[in-house]
């Protein structure tokens, strides 16, 4: 073979060199790297499941009707921890991808920020939304489990319903249609926990303005003894309801008002029961009430435990 074919062959193997090279070089590391970092992902996410389902074990597997605060904290803690370092490991590998593509890291901070100042302004709210997160995960403003209601920035209607996820930057949560809201924390103005520590279910029993008083405070009062008495509501309630007394007079109607302190998030159902008791023990005793008893609008909460 001449001198001339030599030269050929060899400059045909050179762009084959050279591919071989790229590929055992940059673009296997690069594919590594990525698969490396979707499998640490995802182990980190099953780890973090795993965590929680046994935070939660304590609860579905256990006598206690309501979540502790400390298991809801925790199970908070634990989606967050895990959502951050999800985040982190794709930060690093993007850059240690960069890096295997030839692109310095060092040269790319002075372009990186010019356009972190140009993205200022957008990421302001992302910046907020962690921030917000951060603060409502450490004061334990609500967890998973408990039943919230959001008031949200530029919406007319709150988010109201079980949480389901509270990361640094949204809060979900399932409402009574089984819908799931995704709520950015930063535009959480108000958040109004219902079943935090304690709760307490609020009956307002409208009767004749002629009715005798103090007779029925003596039937509410009987109500809240018997209530003490079911063995199934005595395990939702903290103590025996008691009678507040005449809450509003109108001209045709007196209100008298019946409390009682539940375990959190149980009101609704304690609510509902001892409406129930109310309405048969007046029937019984023949006295009516003015208006439907189920409709009477009892606390800023009364709308809220039709929709729960």
């Amino acid at each position: 073979m001449s001198a001339a074919s030599n030269a050929a062959v060899a400059a045909a193997f050179v762009p084959a060199q050279n591919f071989l090279g790229w590929l055992s070089t940059v673009a296997l590391p690069v594919a590594l790297t990525v698969l490396g970092a979707m499998l640490v992902a995802r182990f980190v996410s099953w780890g973090g499941a795993k965590i929680t389902d046994r935070i939660d074990s304590s609860y579905t597997q256990g006598d206690a009707l309501v979540r502790s605060e400390v298991s809801k904290h925790r199970h908070s803690v634990a989606q967050m921890i895990t959502w951050v370092i999800i985040t982190m490991v794709y930060v690093i590998a993007t850059t240690r991808v960069l890096g295997r593509m030839g692109l310095p890291i060092a040269s790319l901070v002075a372009p990186a920020t010019v356009i972190g100042a140009a993205l200022g302004f957008g990421a302001q709210r992302v910046v907020q939304d962690i921030l917000a997160g951060f603060f409502i995960i450490t004061e334990r403003q609500y967890g998973f489990g408990d039943t919230v209601n959001l008031a949200v920035t530029g919406s007319s209607e709150d988010a109201e319903g079980v949480i389901e996820d509270v990361t640094l930057r949204v809060t979900r949560l399932r409402n009574s249609d089984g819908e799931v809201i995704t709520v950015p924390n930063g535009q959480i103005v108000k958040a109004t926990n219902l079943s935090k520590d304690w709760a307490r279910a609020v009956i307002d029993v409208p009767v004749p303005a002629a009715a005798d008083i103090n007779r029925v405070n003596d039937l509410l009062h009987r109500v809240g003894v018997e209530a003490m008495e079911d063995p199934h509501l005595k395990t939702l309630l903290l103590d025996e309801p008691s009678v507040m007394g005449v809450e509003n007079l109108g001209v045709d109607e007196v209100v008298v008002r019946m409390v009682a302190r539940t375990l959190p998030g149980k009101q609704f159902q304690v609510r509902r029961a001892l409406r129930v008791r109310v309405a048969s023990t007046m029937q019984q005793q023949g006295m009516a009430v003015t208006s439907d008893l189920a409709a009477v609008p009892d606390s800023a909460e009364s709308a809220k435990e039709d929709r729960q």
